[in-house]
């Protein structure tokens, strides 16, 4: 679910991917969906393509959210993108303990807990970016 969802470099807030051209790709905002093109010079990235950084290795974007949507029990995030840095630190810890201090910085918590909200609120929680166990079994036989 999370390969169809971009962040665009300069826009605010999260996009789904409509359809996609040779040069560019048809986006619809997460917010007010209000669909736009954008560019082959534009910066996309899917969610599915982020990671966070760890002490030991890189955790996908996805079980991030998983332990967010965990931890909220499905709800918008209890601590506010705009608190305090300590706070939002010591939340990003609750959920993620051993997460890099030196290379995970305040915006990238900030953003994770709006782009979580975003999706909560647009119904987009199904995070886990296994294949479902119909292609699973259809392997099998």
């Amino acid at each position: 679910m999370l390969k169809d969802i971009l962040s665009v470099s300069g826009r605010p807030g999260l996009y789904k991917l409509v359809a996609h051209g040779k040069n560019n790709m048809i986006i619809e905002s997460l917010i007010d969906q209000q669909r736009i093109a954008a560019l082959a010079n534009d910066r996309v990235v899917s969610l599915g393509d982020i990671s966070i950084y760890t002490e030991t290795d890189e955790i996908p974007l996805s079980e991030v959210l998983t332990k967010i949507k965990a931890k909220e029990e499905g709800k918008e995030a209890s601590v506010d993108p705009k608190a305090d840095p300590k706070l939002l630190r010591a939340y990003f810890e609750s959920i993620l303990p051993d997460f890099d201090k030196e290379k995970v910085h305040n915006s990238d918590i900030k953003k994770m807990i709006v782009w979580y909200n975003l999706l909560v609120k647009n119904g987009l929680t199904d995070f886990d970016q296994t294949p479902d166990n119909k292609e699973n079994a259809e392997e099998a036989e």
